[in-house]
Parts: structure tokens; C-alpha cells; sequence
């Protein structure tokens, strides 16, 4: 009973924060893509630079995660979490005296390495808060926050974009507001966060005890069945594994494709102001959201994953392919229609690698599937900027997320949902018998 009041009161104080601090972190991260144009007008910054730009984000991000990881095992969760928080609001804020390509690129990698670590800082310090059957739950609601923010980003960047003054760009006031706001934001967390459950002053010293007692014994069990050091190279070294990778990939190309270029497609409809602008940019979202519970229900009733993964590919490729030969109109209604697909995909896919690899190293092996496939959000907009800066226009990018979408799914029925057969020779799969399996992975170290 102490340990569920304990339980209790520890997600009522940080899930709420969290999932917040989220929703500012997706804002940030995306608001680019609303000022292209004002960009463009502005410092002369064409497609082909923004479309990079937007991109290296993620290369800063990717580049820095780990080690940024490491920081945060050294100095704690709330010095470190606060730390990420108040630099990437400064980065942010700072992407209003941009002048030129040259600083566009600086402080769109700037912004990734500030950011590094925020989504894996959260889920650590799940892990040193909350025993391993309340994790799933606390996931899930944290994860509420891409959604929310999804949603949230059109009108409220869309309306910043229309403050002047001062000598100042909407532009500029849009990242000085939003960037400021998380800088703000880095005192509420730092009164509310603490490192450990042993610091935590609001839990009564029976309530400490408990959720520290668990934990402790949780960690134990972990280590005792920690496998030795498996690296990237051996991992990817598993055919399967690389083509988890690549089918991640193709999903996040189409998701950073349609946000960072959505906006530009939507003033193509006519001629909305910014505000105008945000609110349209919410409806694929809207749309994406619902898609994605509802084909969670039906691929939790009839459960073959491939089927509903693939299917779901198809539908977004579908999309975009009719949004690359239509008008502004339907384009953005066939955008809405593939987004009945990328949204739901991406949710669809996780279980088939959580399936087929052997508990022990199946963290290891997600994050590396996360961390390649999200090189989508490099690709994606700067092959678009590319393009629409040789060709005039976006229909070359859409046709090949269109392609990739089809590669996608027909690949995804050679996926496997179960662990190899014994003397697979798979370095993924749960091998079958535990000395087996030690003997595997010990020799994968």
C-alpha cells in the first residue's frame, strides 16, 4: 500500500511536467518549417538550404545522444534535464538573429546538440522512479505529448508569426517567444524535479523507502541477465536488424517530409496569413491521431502485425503519390489521407522488433533502430530543399516517399515477429536455451 501511494503521487508530480516539457521540446524542434518562406524573403535562404538546415538538427541530435547520456548518469537527472531544457530555449530564441545560410546551419546542429538526450533522459529517469509494471503506462502518456504538441504547433507558432514591433520579424518574435518559454519553463523543473527518489522531500520517509527498495531490487535482476557489450557493428550484422532499421527509416522519412514541408504546401491553397496557416497545419494531425488508435484496436484484435504495418505504408504511400499529382486543394486533403498511414505506422511497427529480439539486448537494439531511423529527418527535407530548389517543386520528393513507403511494406512480411531457430545465426533473435544464449552474445562482445 506504500509503495502504490508512493507510486501515485511520483505520476501525478513529473507526467504532467513531462509531457509538457514535450510538447515545448516538439515545438521548438518543428517551428522551422512555418518559416520558410519568411526566411527565404528575408536572408535569401532558398529550399535547398532550408530543407539542409532543418535536417542537421538531427545529425547534432544523433551525434550527441550518448554522450549526453553519460552526462546525465554524472551530474543527475534534474541538473542535467534542466541544463538540456534552458540550452535548447537559448538555442531556439537565438535562431531570430540567424543572417545567413552559413548561421541557419550552425544553429539548426546547435539546437540537435542541445537537445541531445531529452527523450532517453526521460525514460532513465522512469527507471529510477517507477518499477518496471508502471513504465508502460507512464510511456504512454508521456508519449501523449508528440501528439498534443502535433496539434498545438500550427496555431500557436502560426499566431506568434504575426507579432511585429521593436524592429523586429514575426518571424524573430516566434522564435524569441517560443525559445524564451522553455527557458521559463527550466525553473518550474528544476523546483519540481529531483535525481532520486531519496531526495524527494513530498514522499513521506516510509514512501521513499519502498520506491527506492523496488527499484534497487529491479536493477539487480537487470544486471544479473545483462548480456556482455554488443556493439553496433555486430548488431548490424543481423539481416534482420537492418531491415528493422531500414522499414523505421522509410516511416520517419514521410512523417519529417509532411512536417517540415506541410506548411509550404498549405499557402499554396490560397492566400491565408500565418495564423490561417497553423490551424490547417493541424488537421492532417488531428487525422493522423484518430488513425492511429483506431488501427491499434483492430491490429490488437486480429494480430498480424506485418498485415497492419504494411497496410497502413501502403495507405501513406498512396497519399502522397496523389498529392504529387494533384492541386493545392486536394494535395493537401491526399496529405491528410497519407496521414491516416505514417502516423499509424510508426506505432504499428515497434512490436515486431520487440518480438523477435531476445529480451537482454532488446534495449540496445531499439535505441540503434531509433537512432538510424530518425537520419529520416536529415534526409527527408534536405532531399526536398534539393529539389524544389533544382526542379521548382516537390513532386520529385513526394513520389519518392512514395516509393519508399512501397519498399517498405512489401518488405516488412520478411520481417519476423518471433526469435530465430536455434543455430539461426542471428544475433538479434532470443536464442533457445539460456547457454546458448550466453555462449552467442558473449561472443558478439
Amino acid at each position: 500500500m506504500t509503495l502504490t501511494t508512493a507510486v501515485s503521487k511520483i505520476k501525478w508530480r513529473i507526467l504532467p511536467l513531462f509531457v509538457v516539457m514535450f510538447i515545448v521540446n516538439y515545438i521548438d524542434r518543428v517551428n522551422i518549417g512555418f518559416v520558410r518562406t519568411h526566411l527565404a524573403a528575408d536572408l535569401g535562404i532558398g529550399a535547398a538550404a532550408f530543407g539542409l538546415g532543418a535536417g542537421l538538427f538531427f545529425v547534432g541530435y544523433a551525434v550527441f545522444e550518448v554522450p549526453s547520456n553519460m552526462l546525465l548518469q554524472r551530474f543527475g537527472a534534474k541538473a542535467w534535464l534542466t541544463r538540456i531544457m534552458f540550452t535548447w530555449g537559448l538555442v531556439a530564441a537565438c535562431m531570430a538573429f540567424v543572417q545567413n545560410e552559413a548561421s541557419f546551419y550552425f544553429m539548426r546542429f546547435l539546437l540537435g546538440v542541445a537537445e541531445a538526450g531529452f527523450f532517453p533522459g526521460v525514460v532513465y529517469y522512469f527507471t529510477q522512479w517507477l518499477p518496471n509494471h508502471e513504465r508502460g503506462r507512464a510511456m504512454a502518456v508521456f508519449l501523449s505529448g508528440s501528439a498534443i504538441a502535433s496539434i498545438l504547433s500550427g496555431p500557436i507558432t502560426g499566431a506568434l508569426l504575426m507579432v511585429e514591433g521593436a524592429g523586429l520579424h514575426g518571424w524573430q518574435w516566434m522564435f524569441l517567444i517560443e525559445g524564451g518559454f522553455s527557458m521559463a519553463l527550466c525553473f518550474v523543473v528544476w523546483f519540481l524535479l529531483d535525481s532520486t527518489p531519496r531526495d524527494a522531500k513530498w514522499l513521506s520517509g516510509e514512501e521513499r523507502d519502498a520506491v527506492a527498495a523496488v527499484i534497487a531490487a529491479e536493477q539487480e535482476q537487470r544486471a544479473a541477465g545483462r548480456p556482455a557489450q554488443v556493439s553496433a557493428f555486430r548488431l548490424l550484422r543481423d539481416p534482420q536488424i537492418l531491415l528493422f532499421c531500414f522499414i523505421y527509416f522509410a516511416i520517419q522519412l514521410t512523417i519529417y517530409g509532411a512536417t517540415f514541408w506541410l506548411p509550404t504546401i498549405i499557402k499554396k491553397m490560397g492566400h491565408f496569413n500565418d495564423f490561417q496557416v497553423g490551424l490547417f497545419n493541424s488537421i492532417p494531425w488531428i487525422v493522423s491521431i484518430v488513425a492511429m488508435y483506431v488501427f491499434a484496436v483492430l491490429a490488437g484484435r486480429w494480430k498480424k502485425p506485418q498485415f497492419w504495418v504494411a497496410l497502413t505504408l501502403v495507405i501513406s504511400a498512396a497519399g502522397m503519390a496523389i498529392s504529387a499529382q494533384s492541386g493545392p486543394v486536394s494535395g493537401f486533403v491526399a496529405v491528410c489521407f497519407a496521414g491516416i498511414g505514417f502516423k499509424a505506422a510508426s506505432s504499428l511497427f515497434w512490436p515486431i522488433p520487440q518480438g523477435y529480439l531476445d529480451a537482454r539486448i532488446a534495449a540496445a537494439v531499439l535505441a540503434l533502430i531509433n537512432s538510424l531511423g530518425n537520419l529520416g529527418g536529415f534526409f527527408a527535407p534536405a532531399a526536398f530543399g534539393y529539389l524544389e530548389q533544382k526542379t521548382g517543386s516537390i513532386q520529385g520528393g513526394l513520389y519518392a516517399l512514395s516509393a519508399a513507403s512501397i519498399l517498405a511494406a512489401a518488405l516488412v512480411f520478411l520481417a519476423r515477429t518471433r526469435p530465430a531457430p536455434e543455430g539461426g545465426g542471428s544475433i538479434g533473435g532470443r536464442p533457445a536455451d539460456a547457454g546458448d544464449a550466453k555462449a552467442r552474445l558473449n561472443h558478439a562482445g
